[in-house]
């Protein structure tokens, strides 16, 4: 069995086009390799992430990783973080680990792999390269609208209605 597929669109270019603002990391490289650390089977710690430029009225922020190259008709989510105060701007390596302490009032959803935490890059062996779509949402309100127990396509609702603006960066990973 091949699992040869189409390349899959830019999951966030088929959504209402909003401003972006700027997102940096220690961790990632845009369009290129992960790092070990990123990797569910090497390390399976979330990156280090910075961001600036968010637009006026953000009050919120919401940080996912998604994979739109899994071999699934809705791709993979590999974190959910909500609820992030608009006064932080940064989250260590590792935020997204099981338990971590988050400022505020954040908390993580599930992810595809039903954890509570980050899960790292996991393709299945032979396939494409994937890409890791690390993207920050500017919220309007100071909170989402949701609970822990949302999974992260209700929170991808919630996100199309209450987004102002997204920063995205995104990894590549490939056994």
């Amino acid at each position: 069995m091949s699992l040869e597929r189409p390349v899959t669109p830019d999951p966030y270019g088929l959504l209402p086009a909003v401003p972006s603002f700027t997102v940096t990391s220690d961790d990632v490289t845009d369009g290129a390799p992960l790092k070990d650390d990123q990797v569910a089977a090497l390390g399976n710690i979330s990156p280090q992430l910075s961001w600036s430029g968010a637009p006026e009225g953000t009050q919120s922020y919401v940080v996912t990783c998604f994979d739109p190259d899994a071999p699934t008709p809705s791709g993979f989510w590999h974190w959910v973080l909500v609820d992030l105060p608009a006064s932080v701007t940064s989250l260590d390596a590792d935020a997204g680990a099981d338990g971590a302490s988050l400022p505020g009032k954040a908390f993580m959803c599930r992810n595809d792999g039903n954890q509570h935490a980050f899960m790292g890059a996991a393709p299945p062996q032979g396939d494409q390269v994937h890409r890791y779509y690390f993207v920050v949402h500017a919220v309007g309100p100071e909170s989402l609208g949701v609970d822990a127990s949302a999974s992260a396509a209700v929170v991808s609702f919630n996100l199309a209605f209450k987004t102002l603006g997204r920063a995205i960066i995104h990894g590549t990973y490939q056994y």
